[in-house]
């Protein structure tokens, strides 16, 4: 059985709009959100990968908007493993 998508699109409300499996697509969709729209992996704020208007204007290049919110998550995860790896070693 499949899970639910992991990309939320929230306006710029803070208002659950969308559940969205490919980061294309949320570009695409934030875009139609207009500015202050975000996109997270997952539905907490402090996984925000790209906030319309801020980072950039997703209708420029959906392709490039999806490559800036994959940096993002790859970014979120490099933080995660350097904390964790302080953690482990003290």
């Amino acid at each position: 059985m499949a899970g639910s998508p992991r990309f939320k699109v929230y306006s710029s409300a803070n208002e659950y709009v969308a559940s969205i499996k490919y980061l294309e697509d949320a570009a695409a969709f934030v875009a139609i959100q207009g500015p202050g729209a975000t996109v997270r992996n997952g539905h907490a704020k402090k996984n925000i990968i790209w906030t319309e208007g801020v980072d950039g204007d997703a209708y420029d290049s959906y392709d490039g908007a999806a490559i800036a919110m994959q940096l993002a998550i790859d970014n979120q995860r490099a933080e995660y493993r350097r904390q964790y790896e302080a953690l482990r070693n003290q």
